[in-house]
């Protein structure tokens, strides 16, 4: 693979999980990057850890202080080039006690986030004929999981978010593309596993074979697979990528 120009990258729910490891794949891949959550003490020790440059606190539900955050970014660190949106929660009931307040407070998280993220940074990088906006979406993207029909909902959202805006910029240096991770070895996929092993008095061994019944992988996606994925689609020779939807869910899909 070509080398990449240093580029300022953004990743939003940066200080765990999926969010950590791609910070950390691009810093080690030579970008300058800004991590942006809720949680500073996990946003310092990412830091600290060197998996990223620097950080800054907003929610990215909230449209003004998304904005006034990235702005400050971008005037400390250089223009946006790289925004991964990755900040997002999953809510686990049946379809007939999940309130609309609950399909609503998803949608907030993982679809309004991910606009937010996108028009606070669009313009600039069409005027600078570069960028990279990836969504971390879910395979409840691309298919139907049970008694989480609200997070669904919105992961299939966040898809066709990056399909339209992909057409919208074609051409324009700019690509839309989403990741697709299937169960990965993450703090929300194990308060799932031990969901399960408490309702149904599982080991978590037999917890975690539950939920990987229908993956031929037979094992959790590691956090830096999915990051690797990312790494790819910020680099130059993924300029033809766009408006994918890429599955890393070990043949699930």
């Amino acid at each position: 693979m070509a080398a990449r120009a240093r580029r300022h990258a953004v990743v939003t729910g940066g200080g765990r999980g999926i969010g950590r490891a791609i910070a950390a794949a691009l810093t080690a891949g030579g970008d300058a990057v800004t991590i942006i959550g809720r949680g500073e003490p996990a946003l310092i020790d990412t830091v600290k850890s060197g998996q990223a440059m620097a950080y800054a606190i907003a929610d990215v539900t909230d449209e003004p202080a998304l904005a006034q955050a990235l702005k400050q970014a971008a005037s400390a660190s250089g223009p946006i080039g790289i925004m991964v949106a990755n900040a997002g929660g999953a809510d686990s009931a049946p379809f007939l006690k999940t309130s609309p307040e609950q399909f609503r407070r998803m949608f907030e998280l993982n679809v309004v986030g991910v606009v937010n993220a996108a028009r606070a940074v669009l313009a600039d990088m069409i005027a600078h004929r570069f960028g990279r906006i990836v969504a971390v979406a879910s395979t409840a993207g691309l298919k139907g999981y049970a008694y989480v029909s609200a997070y669904c909902a919105a992961k299939h959202a966040v898809v066709g978010l990056v399909r339209a805006l992909a057409i919208e910029t074609a051409g324009t240096g700019v690509t839309v593309n989403a990741v697709c991770p299937g169960y990965t070895d993450t703090d929300m996929t194990r308060e799932s596993v031990q969901r399960i092993a408490e309702k149904t008095s599982r080991s978590r061994e037999d917890a975690i074979a539950a939920l990987l019944k229908d993956v031929p992988l037979k094992r959790l996606v590691q956090p830096e697979e999915v990051a690797a994925l990312v790494l790819y689609l910020c680099s130059a020779e993924a300029a033809a990528v766009n408006g994918a939807a890429l599955a890393i869910a070990g043949g699930e899909i």
